[in-house]
């Protein structure tokens, strides 16, 4: 049985890769708690609002991002009003048709229940190396190239 609140936590995650795909830093911004962290794909930290916004900003206006496709692996709802979702995601390039497999990676988000809305608390974007397992990246990078091409979708797989 999927828990009542997973789909606003699947609707949290839609709307984070929506505001990244568009480039849009005040969406993005907008999701995390006052004090929520983003912790990149390179290991750099994002801490608050103000700092999530100027960084993306910044990073959107002289980038060509990556736009992610995703599948939601799992949900657990941790506590009355704390959820943890984790999907894998490839990317992109600007420009390109098909994913990067070099860019795979695995995040994870932390997500607090407020009186109005749900909210990230953590974001962490995890690259998908599979040392000494390059069969499990393959397997990854064909899955995420269904979504790219529409054959399933941002969802709890």
């Amino acid at each position: 049985m999927i828990h009542e609140n997973s789909e606003a936590i699947i609707n949290l995650y839609q709307s984070w890769l929506d505001a990244w795909n568009s480039r849009n830093a005040t969406a993005m911004a907008k999701l995390f708690a006052e004090d929520g962290n983003l912790i990149g794909f390179d290991g750099s930290q994002l801490i608050g609002r103000d700092d999530l916004h100027v960084t993306l900003d910044n990073i959107f206006s002289h980038h060509p991002t990556a736009a992610y496709v995703a599948i939601v692996r799992e949900i657990r709802h941790l506590a009355a009003g704390v959820a943890w979702l984790k999907a894998d995601v490839g990317m992109v390039p600007s420009g390109k048709e098909d994913i990067s497999p070099a860019l795979n990676a695995v995040q994870t988000l932390i997500a607090l229940k407020t009186a109005d809305s749900w909210q990230i608390s953590l974001f962490q974007n995890t690259p998908a190396a599979f040392h000494g397992q390059p069969e499990l990246g393959e397997a990854m990078t064909e899955e995420l190239r269904k979504v790219l091409k529409g054959d399933s979708g941002v969802n709890l797989n």
